[in-house]
């Protein structure tokens, strides 16, 4: 990996007419969403363009599956999504990986959280499972942040005793999730990965879950080379999926562990950096 990224506007490094890309992978908050949470202008008529070339568009967030479902109604079928941070891939309603948390695991974890409660941290805990997403805390402040990410959720009585296959444990802190709730999950990191996907979230997931892992795993399924893969991102839990592509990306903005990860830079998710850098690459 070059130690500094080669500027999107800058010719060096990008290709001079268009590039064999056949999988655009890209992260959806502060990546293809702007700042507002809006798609950006003229994804649809993209999306069916790439469709004609034969090249294959997946979202990869830590969203749930229905989530991104939803979001992508209108052009969903045969699209691959990369929900929960790579713990739960899908194409048209089929799995096709998952990996699941051990239910103690998820158990300790709700317990830790409660006590950071106790402790006066505010922050709730969201155990996704692959049916729905679920939640003890019933405060408005809370419900509206994880109705943004989990449009399929459920209030429980108890976290522990959650009746699906759950694939990540994720954490909404109110203050800094890098600098509050994820240092006190240190003793989960030791076996699992305790990733900051946003300035307020932290998910606990296995240590074999990524997005990385999960867009390998798709590329061998479907016989394309890293050398064919365009990725896109701008947070922690984009690293490893920076990595299985030769084409990758990083939006202006991005945390800086990201910008130093990846090949390229792209404008800002509020300037339609992805869209704009699809066109100049594939020469739309």
């Amino acid at each position: 990996m070059p130690a500094t990224p080669t500027p999107l506007l800058d010719t060096a490094g990008l290709p001079t007419g268009p590039a064999d890309i056949r999988l655009i992978v890209t992260d959806m908050d502060g990546t293809l969403l702007d700042d507002a949470q809006r798609m950006p202008d003229g994804l649809w008529p993209m999306l069916a363009e790439l469709r004609r070339r034969g090249v294959l568009f997946s979202p990869a967030s830590g969203r749930q599956y229905a989530t991104l479902a939803r979001q992508f109604a209108e052009v969903a079928e045969g699209m691959v999504f990369i929900a929960e941070n790579g713990t739960y891939v899908v194409r048209d309603g089929v799995e096709l990986s998952s990996d699941t948390l051990d239910a103690s695991v998820a158990a300790r974890i709700v317990r830790k959280v409660r006590g950071l409660v106790a402790d006066g941290v505010d922050v709730g805990a969201v155990v996704c499972g692959k049916r729905a997403a679920y939640v003890e805390r019933t405060d408005e402040a809370f419900l509206a942040e994880v109705r943004r990410y989990y449009v399929e959720h459920r209030i429980v009585e108890d976290l522990t005793a959650v009746d699906d296959d759950v694939i990540k444990i994720a954490l909404f802190d109110f203050a800094s999730a890098e600098h509050s709730t994820a240092p006190a999950l240190a003793t989960f990191a030791e076996s699992h990965q305790v990733v900051v996907s946003g300035e307020h979230w932290v998910d606990v997931m296995n240590r074999t879950a990524n997005k990385g892992t999960a867009l390998r795993g798709l590329q061998r399924a479907l016989g394309i080379t890293p050398a064919q893969t365009m990725v896109f991102g701008d947070y922690l839990n984009d690293l490893e999926m920076l990595d299985a592509a030769d084409w990758s990306f990083a939006m202006a903005g991005a945390h800086p562990e990201v910008v130093s990860r990846a090949r390229h830079l792209a404008p800002s998710n509020n300037d339609n950096g992805v869209l704009r850098t699809i066109s100049r690459v594939l020469g739309l």
